[in-house]
């Protein structure tokens, strides 16, 4: 019976031995099964910001953006228009007496496309949004129905520049206002506030994993003075201020500035010499791409290498005006213009170059045929092949022969393209 117990007691006990090898052996394969886990949630982690591609906008000093090594060359494209006008033609031209409302949609049917298809466009305001029982007004003091900024908003435009000689037009309360429709609407803003905070906040904005600065500022506000308690309200072209406004926006880390310049001498074509001197200036502090507005002409475009003060180079652009978007002026060369376009990249070594500029010219369109609905941006290049192949002959001969002139105009201002 001993002997038989003691085989017994052995056999347990080398029973128990292998059943706790194999519990230790599940054991440590659900643990290195866990730690393959936790790995993969970690690495993917990691990678998220990287593989965001959406266009956010962001006044916040702890944004993501640049937080990752980039493993890959990023390129999106840049899309800008010149002066946002509106006239009292074009509003009356844009209002439906049945709802008693405003519609300017049709306006941009022609042009749409190309700025819906932008990674980010920016466009710049030459009128205000005081409301509708401040009654809406034409030159000197522009007011302008709110359904134009939901309008613009609808055909793609993100960015909208608001310093300039017009935005006093009704007053700090109008001033105000227009931002609330601007917001409402959807648009990121820069150029007038109504806080001293908002004022020393960069707009920043993330294009695909790109984060871009904005800063912009007006040559003046047609004589009338900024209320003495609230300077902070517009953004005036003062070297102290543009200096201050780069350095902010330099700590935050962007990969760009953008800087939309209110300058020029109106109806000139060509920059005059402290517009050339205010662009040195910019891309000296680490300005990238300069947009100029105001002259509601056209003015040239230049591709430049900048050698900053530590030796190194890069690329820079500067439009020194974009022209009329849209307006009714008659004055030459205020309904020719174009829709800007810049092919950037973000390189794997955090340089940034500027691969292409192009441009489609437009042309801002009063038809004769009826009273309404008159107006239109129009894609002088389509329009005119349109013409010619017998597939839209509405224009007629005489606006014809004139696109045929006005492109000549428009490429003998600005340039040719740049590849």
């Amino acid at each position: 019976m001993e002997k038989n117990y003691i085989k017994s007691g052995n056999l347990n006990r080398r029973k128990n031995r292998k059943k706790n090898k194999r519990n230790y052996k599940i054991f440590f394969i659900i643990l290195l099964i866990f730690f393959i886990f936790l790995f993969i949630i970690i690495t993917n982690n990691h990678k998220l910001p990287l593989e965001n591609s959406s266009t956010e906008t962001s006044n916040e000093s702890n944004s993501d953006v640049g937080h990752y090594e980039q493993k890959s060359d990023i390129t999106f494209n840049m899309t800008a228009i010149g002066d946002i006008m509106c006239h009292n033609t074009q509003y009356w031209d844009a209002y439906l007496k049945e709802t008693d409302n405003y519609d300017f949609s049709y306006v941009f049917s022609n042009i749409k496309k190309y700025i819906e298809s932008a990674d980010i466009a920016i466009g710049n305001l030459e009128t205000s949004f005081a409301g509708k029982e401040r009654g809406y007004s034409n030159y000197p003091t522009f007011n302008s129905p709110d359904a134009l900024a939901y309008n613009l908003k609808d055909i793609g435009l993100d960015v909208i520049s608001t310093a300039g000689n017009h935005c006093l037009d009704m007053g700090f309360s109008g001033l105000s206002r227009t931002i609330d429709v601007l917001e409402d609407a959807g648009f990121a803003h820069l150029g007038t506030y109504k806080s001293k905070q908002a004022q020393d906040q960069i707009l920043f904005q993330d294009v695909k994993g790109v984060k871009i600065a904005f800063i912009d500022y007006t040559y003046g506000t047609n004589g009338i003075p900024l209320p003495s308690d609230k300077e902070f309200c517009v953004n005036l072209i003062d070297k102290n201020l543009i200096k201050k406004h780069i350095e902010t926006a330099k700590s935050e880390k962007p990969d760009m500035i953008v800087a939309c310049m209110h300058w020029g001498t109106e109806y000139r074509t060509t920059a005059n010499q402290e517009q050339e001197e205010l662009a040195d200036f910019l891309f000296k502090n680490g300005v990238d791409v300069i947009l100029g507005n105001h002259p509601h002409v056209l003015e040239q475009m230049e591709k430049r290498t900048i050698t900053l003060e530590d030796g190194t180079q890069k690329d820079g652009f500067v439009i020194y005006a974009c022209g009329n978007f849209i307006c009714d002026q008659n004055a030459e060369n205020t309904r020719n213009s174009i829709i800007l376009n810049l092919t950037i990249t973000k390189h794997s070594d955090e340089k940034i170059t500027i691969d292409k500029v192009n441009y489609t010219p437009i042309y801002m369109y009063k038809g004769t045929s009826s009273t309404l609905r008159r107006m239109k941006v129009l894609d002088i290049e389509q329009t005119l092949s349109d013409y010619e192949n017998g597939i839209d002959t509405s224009i007629g001969q005489s606006t014809y022969n004139d696109l045929k002139k006005q492109l000549e105009k428009i490429k003998n201002i600005v340039g040719n393209e740049i590849n």
